[in-house]
């Protein structure tokens, strides 16, 4: 059973809705199992948790 953790800033769920739905395509696709043991985790953090380039996302 695959699982798959994604770490993003906040996203709208109707984005979340689709990328769990293309991943768990793109694994019944590749891999030929069934979409029902394919798992996405979705980690979500704000801007001021997370720093790209040497600054916090909440700076830019």
């Amino acid at each position: 059973m695959p699982i798959v953790t994604v770490q993003q800033g906040p996203r709208d769920i109707e984005l979340k809705r689709e990328l769990v739905a293309r991943i768990t395509d793109a694994f019944v696709d590749t891999y030929k199992i069934p979409a029902d043991t394919v798992q996405v985790w979705i980690q979500e953090f704000p801007p001021d948790n997370w720093g790209a380039a040497g600054t916090l996302r909440a700076d830019r």
